[in-house]
C-alpha cells in the first residue's frame, strides 16, 4: 500500500465561543474484505476502524468505522472555539497502524 497520509483543515484562527467546523480527509483503500484482485483472489479485510480527536490531550472527538464507510473518509464535526490549543488526530487500521496530524488553533 502506497504511504498514506491524511489531510485536516482547522481554522488558523477563530473567536471565543465560535462554533468552527473540522475537516479531515486520509486516504486509505478502506477494503472491506469482500473484493477480489485481478487473479480471483479475495483482498484481506483493513479499513480504518478508529478515529480520535484530542484537543490540548483531551478527546473531543472519536467514532469507530465499519467496512461499509468508503475509500478515503472524509469527516467533519463541529467544535466550540473556547482557548488556544492543539488538535491532535489519529486513525488506527486493522493491522494496528496509526497515522497521526497535529494541527494548532489560536482564539482570541
Amino acid at each position: 500500500m502506497s504511504k498514506i497520509k491524511p489531510r485536516g483543515k482547522v481554522p488558523k484562527t477563530a473567536s471565543v465561543d465560535e462554533i468552527i467546523e473540522i475537516k479531515t480527509l486520509i486516504r486509505h483503500p478502506m477494503h472491506s474484505g469482500r473484493m477480489k484482485d485481478k487473479d480471483g483472489k479475495k483482498i484481506p479485510k483493513r479499513i480504518i476502524n478508529k478515529f480520535l480527536v484530542k484537543f490540548n490531550g483531551k478527546q473531543v472527538f472519536g467514532m469507530d468505522l465499519e467496512p461499509s464507510i468508503s475509500t478515503n473518509p472524509y469527516i467533519a464535526f463541529p467544535f466550540k472555539a473556547k482557548k488556544t490549543g492543539i488538535f491532535d488526530f489519529e486513525w488506527t487500521d486493522d493491522n494496528g497502524d496509526k497515522y497521526n496530524m497535529s494541527r494548532k488553533m489560536t482564539v482570541f
